[in-house]
């Protein structure tokens, strides 16, 4: 039987891969690495890296393949994610079709493939089409949300209190809930809305990497700061990817 790897791979610094990752990307035949169109070269030469850094079988191929964009004309949010998922399935079962008999692929995932990252139920449903004969695993990986408290060296959560993981456009509609919010996937900056300007907030973009880029504060004192530097930050790489923590309430606090 065919098997797939969805191995998390971190935030971009390649000493991210645990031993686990590294063990089984070597295990495979093939590895896909996906390409996401102009401006995002970025993310496939990380991968490449990565490749280069810690493959060490010289049979090892490696695959490239485009990802379509996600289309959200005349669309809900979830109608234009299910079409986009079910394109890129389409793309997956080829390539997993093309795998030798017996072999093996990976797909190498930003972070770790259980927090927003769709590439498990992608194969799930490939796997559901029922024409393709193969298992998969999954190696998880260091996460944004790690990333980001080590950068600032704090702990997520506050003494015996909730976290809440949620994206920019449930902040925006939803407010700040929690006593930590922990925010992915905002490209509307809803911090920049939210109407309690003592919170706490702490930001990272490009986790990890060189281009790493943290601040920290008041959130009525600094989120004007964060909305220049994500600005410029985004026009001089072409993209972003950025995740903050909102908080308010301090350890102890009843």
């Amino acid at each position: 039987m065919k098997h797939i790897n969805i191995i998390g791979i971190g935030t971009g610094n390649p000493e991210h891969l645990t031993i686990q990752a590294i063990n089984a990307m070597n295990a495979a035949d093939v590895i896909f690495l996906p390409l996401k169109g102009a401006g995002k070269e970025d993310l496939a030469e990380l991968r490449r890296h990565i490749c280069e850094r810690y493959i060490t079988r010289p049979d090892i191929r490696i695959c490239e393949f485009g990802v379509p964009q996600r289309q959200t004309a005349d669309r809900t949010y979830a109608q234009s994610v299910d079409v986009w998922h079910g394109e890129i399935a389409r793309i997956y079962s080829e390539l997993i079709r093309d795998l030798p008999e017996g072999g093996s692929g990976a797909f190498l995932v930003w972070g770790d493939p259980s927090l927003y990252d769709s590439t498990i139920r992608i194969i799930e449903r490939v796997r559901q089409q029922g024409s393709l004969d193969f298992d998969h695993s999954v190696i998880p990986g260091i996460t944004s949300i790690q990333a980001l408290a080590a950068s600032h060296k704090i702990p997520v959560n506050l003494v015996g209190k909730p976290v809440e993981i949620t994206t920019g456009r449930r902040l925006a509609r939803n407010g700040l809930l929690t006593d930590s919010t922990v925010v992915m996937l905002d490209g509307e900056q809803a911090f920049a809305k939210i109407d309690d300007p003592d919170a706490e907030i702490f930001w990272g973009a490009y986790l990890g990497t060189e281009d790493e880029i943290v601040r920290s504060g008041r959130l009525g004192d600094i989120a004007d700061e964060i909305l220049t530097l994500r600005s410029e930050a985004r026009k001089r790489h072409g993209w972003i990817m950025d995740i903050y923590l909102l908080r308010k309430g301090r350890d102890f606090e009843e």
